[in-house]
C-alpha cells in the first residue's frame, strides 16, 4: 500500500508517495521568501499587462490574470497566488496571482498540510526516502537520464515543454508501450506540468499506437489532457503546473541543491560530522542551516570546500 513520507528537513521539506521501495511521486518545498501557491498576500497593482496587471508584494513581484472592476493601477487589494514563480534559462517566469475573497493575508499550505496523513520522520528514524531512492530521484531530475526495463528516456526540460526522447533495442511496438509507460511515471514522479512532449518509435498501425496512448492513461492519474499518439510516435500532455516541477527546481541552482542534499544526509543520525563539497555547494550552505544541523544531531558541525570535487560529488564525513 503507498504511503506519503514526509522529511522536514534543514532548508526544504521532501514529501514523497513511496509504495514498496519504489517512489511513486515526490515534492520538493524550500524554506524560503519566494511566493507559494495557496498564500494570500496584500498587493499593489501596477501597470497593466492585458486583461491583467503587474502586482508589488512584500514577497517580489507577481502577474495579476485579471484585474477585478473598479480597481485601477496603484489600488491595493487581496490576491491569491495560484502559480509559482517557474525557473527558465536566462529568467525568472513570474508568479501568478487572482483576486481573493479573503478577508487577511494567510500563510500558503506546508507539505504536513497538503499531505497530513503522511509519515513524519525524525532525525532517529531511519531514512526511508533514502531507501526508497531519493538519491536516485534527484540524479534523474538533474541528469535527465531514467533508464527502464528494455530501455531508456532522456528528460530534456525546455521553457516551451518537458521533452521525453525514448530509445531501447526492443521491437518499436513493444518498446512504445513501455517506454510511454516508463515517461508517464517520470513525469508523475518528477513533480512535472504543463506541456509534456513524449517521443516515441515511429508506429505502423493504429492499434499499436492506441496501446501507447493507453499505457499513458493507465500510469499518469488526472488530470491531465493528452493528444493521440501520431504517426511519428509523438504525443503531448498537458498537466497543471502550480510550481517549478523537480528537475526544473535541481537545474536552476545546482550549488544549492546539492547543499541541500548534503544537509539532508547529514541530519539523520548523532555526533559530530563534517559537510565536504566543492566551494560553491560549501559557500551556499547558511549558517543557520549548520546551527539547526548541529541542533538535531546534537555535535558539531564542520564544512570542508575540496577544489576537486564535482558539484554533485560532496559528502558527509563523521
Amino acid at each position: 500500500m503507498a504511503e506519503w513520507i514526509l522529511d522536514e528537513g534543514i532548508g526544504e521539506h521532501r514529501a514523497a508517495l513511496v509504495e514498496g521501495d519504489t517512489i511513486l511521486e515526490a515534492a520538493i518545498d524550500r524554506l524560503d521568501d519566494r511566493l507559494r501557491v495557496g498564500a494570500i498576500v496584500a498587493a499593489k497593482i501596477g501597470e497593466r499587462v492585458g486583461q491583467g496587471a503587474w502586482l508589488a508584494t512584500a514577497q517580489g513581484d507577481a502577474v495579476l490574470e485579471s484585474v477585478p472592476r473598479g480597481l485601477s493601477q496603484g489600488r491595493t487589494l487581496l490576491v491569491e497566488i495560484v502559480r509559482e514563480a517557474i525557473p527558465e534559462p536566462g529568467r525568472l517566469k513570474p508568479p501568478r496571482a487572482r483576486a481573493s475573497d479573503a478577508t487577511e493575508e494567510r500563510a500558503a499550505p506546508t507539505l504536513a498540510e497538503r499531505f497530513p496523513d503522511a509519515r513524519r520522520l525524525s532525525a532517529h528514524d531511519p531514512d526511508l526516502l533514502e531507501r526508497a531512492g531519493w538519491s536516485e530521484l534527484i540524479e534523474q531530475a538533474d541528469t535527465g537520464e531514467i533508464d527502464f526495463p528494455g530501455g531508456a528516456l532522456r528528460l530534456s526540460p525546455t521553457p516551451a515543454m518537458a521533452l521525453f526522447d525514448v530509445d531501447g533495442p526492443l521491437p518499436a511496438a513493444e518498446l512504445a508501450v513501455l517506454g510511454a509507460r516508463a515517461s508517464a511515471q517520470a513525469v508523475r514522479r518528477l513533480a512535472i506540468g504543463g506541456s509534456i512532449g513524449i517521443d516515441l518509435p515511429t508506429l505502423g498501425s493504429k492499434a499499436e499506437r492506441a496501446a501507447a496512448a493507453e499505457a499513458i492513461d493507465a500510469a499518469l492519474p488526472q488530470p491531465f489532457e493528452r493528444t493521440a499518439v501520431n504517426g511519428f510516435g509523438f504525443v503531448q500532455i498537458v498537466r497543471p503546473r502550480p510550481r517549478a516541477s523537480i528537475p526544473e527546481l535541481i537545474r536552476a541552482d545546482p550549488a544549492l541543491a546539492a547543499a541541500l542534499g548534503l544537509l539532508r544526509g547529514a541530519s539523520h543520525g548523532h555526533g559530530a560530522r563534517t559537510l565536504v563539497g566543492a566551494p560553491a555547494v560549501i559557500d551556499r550552505v547558511r549558517s543557520q542551516w549548520i546551527d539547526q544541523l548541529a541542533r538535531r544531531i546534537g555535535g558539531a558541525v564542520a564544512l570542508r570546500a575540496e577544489p576537486v570535487l564535482a558539484i554533485s560529488a560532496g559528502h558527509v564525513e563523521p
